[in-house]
């Protein structure tokens, strides 16, 4: 089955030699962390914000921990009217655990047992950090970036995720206007799971479809 990134379909044939470092390298400051500081200096500037509101505000972001996405996860699981409402408008839904995604909007992408999806930023590293916290060094690490969108299920194997070959795999790009977010397919065994239960299973791995949640 061929792979997705995006909208689009792609067949990934081809050889790659790169080898995946979960790290990430020295390196000059892509496009879109350029663009944002230069709005960064220029809301400054006219003084539309004021330096410490801007570093209030990222401060915030900073302090989320990605357990809050595994909450909403859980409760798209046990609520299906959450769950409607997450995958129809993503950022309106998280409203309702006081996740403001400013000017980005929110996508969710639910796996099924016939798509999974992983989550990527090719330009830079744009994250839903509202809703996962701070980006793991891989994600950032032009290893990932590069090869996530070419050999997917490589990659993935590297993260112990072995997809099978009658499920077929989207990468999603993120971009500085749209962030994705995973809701991955609940574990089997968890039927009797409250909410609280269910979000310790889910990691931000998960939420950016690299692993899968686990029952224990």
């Amino acid at each position: 089955m061929a792979e997705e990134r995006g909208s689009g379909h792609h067949d990934h044939d081809h050889d790659h030699d790169q080898t995946f470092q979960p790290d990430i390298e020295d390196s000059s400051p892509g496009e879109g962390e350029l663009m944002a500081e230069a709005i960064r200096s220029l809301l400054i500037e006219k003084e539309v914000l004021t330096a410490e509101e801007v570093r209030a505000a990222v401060e915030q972001i900073d302090s989320v921990e990605a357990s809050l996405g595994g909450r909403i996860v859980a409760r798209a699981w046990c609520d299906s009217d959450f769950k409607e409402r997450l995958l129809e408008n993503g950022t309106e839904a998280v409203r309702e655990f006081g996740a403001d995604m400013g000017e980005a909007a929110l996508i969710a992408v639910e796996n099924t047992e016939a798509r999974h999806n992983v989550i990527v930023c090719t330009l830079c590293s744009c994250y839903p950090r509202q809703v996962l916290g701070l980006p793991p060094d891989w994600y950032k690490s032009r290893a990932y970036r590069s090869r996530v969108v070419i050999e997917p299920r490589a990659v993935l194997e590297e993260f112990g995720t072995k997809i099978p070959d009658d499920v077929g795999v989207s990468v999603h790009d993120s971009t500085a206007d749209i962030r994705y977010i995973v809701i991955p397919m609940r574990p089997a065994g968890t039927e009797d799971m409250n909410e609280d239960e269910l979000a310790a299973l889910v990691t931000r791995d998960a939420l950016v479809g690299v692993t899968l949640p686990k029952a224990g």
